[in-house]
């Protein structure tokens, strides 16, 4: 099939499906006039490395871990695919805890910015003096 055909049928926009071969997680065949030509396999493909990005994989890591598809018998490919999707979650987890101990300085910030507005509503206004 065509690229515009994969496209349809995965849901993905062919600069992105380019992209993809550009990073090798995907591969296409050529045509004389050099049109990229894909198998049916590769829908489950395309399938596969949208699952791997929304789980927050970058090209480079699901790069890595494509092998473990290629070659699903191979205990060292399983192994090493195992390590790294268990290192991703590692690195998700130390992002999420980061996130949260910024989410807690900010509402530290807005609970000072609160009390502050507060008093400045409450405060008497100054007297001012004639002369």
């Amino acid at each position: 099939m065509w690229i515009g055909e994969l496209s349809k049928r995965t849901g993905v926009s062919p600069r992105s499906l380019r992209y993809y071969e550009e990073q090798g997680l995907l591969t296409s065949s050529r045509s004389d006039a050099g049109q990229r030509h894909y198998s049916d396999a590769e829908v489950q493909r395309v399938s596969l490395i949208q699952q791997l990005f929304d789980a927050g994989m970058s090209s480079r890591v699901i790069a890595t871990v494509l092998p473990c598809v290629e070659t699903p018998s191979d205990p060292a490919v399983i192994e090493s695919a195992f390590v790294t999707m268990t290192r991703e979650r590692d690195r998700i987890d130390a992002d999420i805890a980061h996130l949260i101990e910024a989410r807690d300085a900010l509402d530290v910030l807005i609970r000072i910015n609160r009390q502050h507005s507060a008093e400045l509503s409450t405060a008497p206004e100054p007297v001012t003096r004639s002369t």
